[in-house]
């Protein structure tokens, strides 16, 4: 998914850097905020900046000038709302471009606006969906990540369908052309990120349940007055 330094018109490239700043910089509020009101949270948050870099930082080969791998931002959505994983997603790319050589400067704002800002607000509205459906909080998991992680892919396919479009079916047989050689990859990796996302946030229930009752994440139940059971948490949208 990541874009390659310079693979973008210039025009292009800077536009969508104007698209993305916006969502930044209230990302980046957001985080300030997050951090004055649940202080507890620091290590939490830290953690979910930290899971979005090891699994993007995953390079496989795959459209000319691009990559697939997963996102992870699907999770920090969920426990952070996807104004956080703007900011954070962002400087996750920030530092792959200028430590891993993974994306680029100039196409930073196309990168950020796919991985940081359409995938978290796709995977967190798929986690409202299904929590608005009863279904179990693994179930929400999974297709928060699983719907971030392709809405990523899909938003990259129509900037480079925008970017080079096909001499005879124009951009949208370029979107779609992108959309199929990526879909190779991305489909199995997708399904791998939901599951990793399903066993990361069952351990966050047993080490964290705290910070996520704080975060609204979790719900406290009580089965008798003033005792409560760590079983006993559930998810609520």
């Amino acid at each position: 998914m990541h874009i390659a330094e310079g693979f973008l018109p210039p025009m292009q490239a800077a536009a969508w850097t104007a698209v993305a700043a916006p969502f930044v910089v209230h990302g980046g509020y957001a985080v300030v905020r997050q951090i004055r009101e649940h202080p507890e949270s620091r290590l939490l948050l830290g953690a979910a900046g930290a899971f979005t870099f090891v699994l993007s930082a995953i390079k496989l080969p795959s459209v000319t000038g691009s990559s697939s791998h997963p996102t992870g931002t699907g999770l920090g959505a969920v426990l952070f709302r996807p104004p956080v994983m703007a900011f954070l997603g962002t400087v996750v790319l920030l530092f792959q471009a200028l430590l891993l050589a993974h994306g680029g400067i100039t196409t930073l704002g196309a990168n950020a606006f796919s991985m940081a800002i359409v995938g978290p607000w796709v995977g967190y509205a798929a986690w409202r969906v299904t929590r608005a459906l009863n279904a179990p909080a693994s179930v929400g998991i999974f297709f928060a990540m699983f719907f971030a992680d392709l809405s990523t892919y899909c938003t990259t396919s129509i900037q480079l369908g925008l970017a080079f479009p096909d001499p005879t079916s124009g951009v949208i047989g370029a979107v779609a052309k992108f959309l199929s050689v990526f879909a190779v990859t991305q489909i199995p990796l997708a399904v791998i990120e939901g599951l990793l996302g399903v066993l990361v946030f069952r351990v966050l229930r047993r080490v964290a349940s705290v910070e996520l009752i704080k975060l609204g994440v979790l719900d406290r139940r009580r089965r008798r007055a003033g005792d409560f059971e760590e079983e006993e948490a559930d998810v609520v949208p």
